[in-house]
């Protein structure tokens, strides 16, 4: 029966996120899933935030997408390992996708690993990839009904960026209306807005993400 075989694929899943998890725990790594709608600036997100990150930390990047290495390319200019992952229809990444290529981004440990999921607000939140931080992304070009649409997301993330917010001049879009429908679904999400282009919130997203880096290094030299 189909709904018996997607039990039996989340749990598989679900039993090799926690190898991983268990993996990353003993090396003190810290990973990051970046989930948003296709369109929402997350790659730009992450140019930016690889610029402010040489020479800060270790990471390496995994890019999920349906086709092409268009991503990948833009990501790999800032001198840490990227590897694209090409599901070739599949609309989410899977564990055992972050297991296969692990080892062309992480040859003997990293401080973070961020992961780039495909864009979708739906399929990529229910699949754990072993990650520590599960981060939505929102422009302010998509309306401030999205949380209300897609809550699942926004409840089970720690941090929701909103992108773009040089564009709100132009735009009738209500910040006011989306940080309260992203805290009614998720009161302790951290929420963060910024410009990947003037790079306004830029430095405040970077520190927050380093802080979880050094929070988890801490627990890791304590054991």
């Amino acid at each position: 029966m189909k709904v018996e075989v997607q039990k039996n694929v989340m749990q598989a899943n679900n039993e090799l996120a926690a190898v991983l998890r268990d993996k990353w725990e003993k090396s003190g790594t810290t990973v990051l899933n970046i989930i948003s709608s296709p369109g929402s600036g997350k790659t730009t997100l992450l140019e930016r935030t690889l610029e402010r990150l040489q020479g800060k930390v270790k990471a390496g990047i995994l890019v999920g997408d349906i086709q092409t290495e268009n991503d990948a390319m833009r990501l790999s200019k800032y001198g840490f390992p990227v590897k694209q992952i090409i599901t070739s229809g599949t609309c989410h990444l899977e564990a055992h996708m972050i297991e296969k290529h692990l080892p062309d981004v992480d040859a003997d440990g990293l401080d973070l690993l961020i992961i780039e999921n495909v864009g979708n607000l739906v399929c990529p939140s229910s699949y754990d990839l072993g990650e520590d931080l599960k981060v939505v992304a929102l422009s302010v070009t998509e309306g401030e009904d999205k949380p209300l649409k897609y809550p699942g997301i926004f409840r089970r993330a720690k941090a929701a960026v909103i992108t773009k917010v040089d564009l709100l001049p132009f735009l009738d879009f209500d910040m006011t209306a989306v940080r309260e429908h992203v805290h009614t679904i998720n009161p302790d999400i951290h929420l963060v807005e910024l410009s990947s282009k003037n790079g306004e919130g830029m430095d405040a997203w970077v520190n927050w993400l380093l802080q979880k880096v050094d929070e988890k290094k801490k627990v890791n030299l304590s054991r």
